[in-house]
């Protein structure tokens, strides 16, 4: 496919090849001194992160760095953006998360540019931040808090979790109580449905797409859609020819312009292969917004927008939403580029960088 999703596609080998190198790596070494404790330093409370540590942040914290997009996301969705001081060179949404301080990429963020912010908390995520990053950040004395979110409903605990953490619980709750509802009002629509056999592409060549056991499969699985792929790997290599003896239903693809997508789409069915496929050779696929990619609240509007597309006969007597508007292109080959989500694993998986969290 000649052009399926060219900047992701782009960035993403970047981002393979950033983490095959930077995984190797300690923290770039920097002279940074720890900055002296004050007389007026704000209380502190112990908490346990969403990793198992016991850490110590302030009672409210007020100058917080974000290190992944999904976790910006959840903060502009709080309604705590004004606390926000800095974010990563991929945090893209909303657009006003561009005109934060940037500190680099989540997989080698500049240590520097966070410590010169003087936060008071930084967020990091289980999955894609390096462990050897936020045992720096210790050293400096500036605390962490690491998020994990493994499907839809760990999501939405994670949202409220951070609202607590940041003086905001009955906005959490608020926020949390209504995606739970769409939620329970989408599977009333289609528990009486069965489901559609999919297969989700993150990538063609190679053709990848996703485990049974991530949050997106599990997305996939809230919209009424059953994935082929049976995989307990986060992020299989699939062989077409196995996926032209299971002949999934549609193919479902992430990106921020529908249009693009769909030409991309239609370039499949003149590769070799693909054209067995019965869902490309009869214009069976689903486009819905890369928010599916990040495990955020917004991921609840994606799985709304993909089974309107695959079940639409539950939805006659419905108005389908108004869809956000997409965020700006990423930079394209930034030096420390990587997705939203780092790893706390000292090993992260290239591919799984090429979904941006």
């Amino acid at each position: 496919m000649q052009h399926s999703f060219a900047n992701a596609m782009r960035r993403a080998r970047v981002f393979g090849a950033a983490v095959l190198l930077l995984s190797a790596l300690p923290v770039r070494a920097q002279s940074i001194t720890p900055a002296p404790a004050s007389a007026a330093s704000p209380a502190m409370r112990e908490v346990v992160d969403e990793f198992g540590r016991t850490v110590h942040v302030p009672q409210v914290p007020s100058r917080i760095v974000s290190l992944a997009p999904s976790l910006t996301e959840t903060l502009y969705a709080l309604g705590v953006q004004d606390r926000l001081v800095g974010d990563t060179d991929y945090c893209d949404y909303p657009p006003d998360a561009q005109k934060k301080r940037k500190v680099g990429g989540p997989i080698n963020p500049n240590l520097e540019e966070i410590a010169a912010l003087h936060p008071d908390l930084v967020l990091v995520t289980k999955e894609i931040n390096r462990l050897d990053t936020v045992r720096a950040l210790d050293t400096l004395g500036i605390p962490t808090y690491a998020t994990r979110a493994q499907n839809v409903d760990e999501i939405l605990s994670t949202t409220q979790k951070l609202a607590d953490l940041l003086g905001v619980a009955e906005t959490g709750k608020s926020l949390t109580a209504d995606l739970q509802a769409r939620l329970s009002a989408l599977h009333a629509k289609l528990e009486a449905l069965p489901p559609s056999r999919v297969l989700f592409v993150v990538w063609t060549h190679p053709l990848i797409s996703v485990g049974k056991n991530t949050f997106i499969a599990d997305a996939l699985r809230k919209a009424d859609a059953d994935s082929i792929v049976d995989a307990t790997q986060d992020w299989p290599q699939m062989n077409l020819e196995e996926v032209v003896r299971l002949q999934p239903e549609y193919l479902v693809f992430a990106a921020s312009h529908a249009d693009s997508a769909a030409r991309d789409f239609e370039a499949l069915s003149v590769l070799p292969g693909w054209q067995l496929l019965d869902a490309v050779r009869n214009h069976r696929f689903a486009v819905i917004s890369d928010a599916v990619n990040r495990p955020a609240p917004r991921i609840v509007s994606a799985i709304e927008d993909l089974a309107r597309q695959l079940h639409p006969t539950a939805f006659q007597d419905s108005p389908a939403p108004e869809k956000p508007a997409a965020p700006a292109p990423q930079p394209s080959n930034p030096p420390t580029a990587a997705p939203s989500h780092m790893t706390l694993n000292p090993q992260p998986f290239a591919m799984e960088l090429a979904c941006a969290r």
